[in-house]
């Protein structure tokens, strides 16, 4: 499972961007889908498999392989 900072990175490289900062989240969007979604803010932190699923389809970014 990777972790939200490598996550962030993946989706960074993709054209998604940071646009709001709460005290537990930060909200991000993505030009691919044209949709803001919410990150958690603990970089170290391992997204479970759920989270990661839901993420990527916010985002519009696939799973590596």
């Amino acid at each position: 499972m990777p972790s939200q900072g490598e996550l962030k990175r993946e989706f960074a490289k993709a054209g998604c961007y940071k646009i709001e900062e709460g005290s537990k989240h930060e909200k991000w969007h993505s030009p691919i889908t044209n949709e803001d979604f919410q990150m958690g803010r603990h970089n170290k932190e391992e997204v479970a498999k759920g989270t990661e699923t839901a993420l990527r389809k916010k985002a519009g970014v696939p799973k590596k392989r």
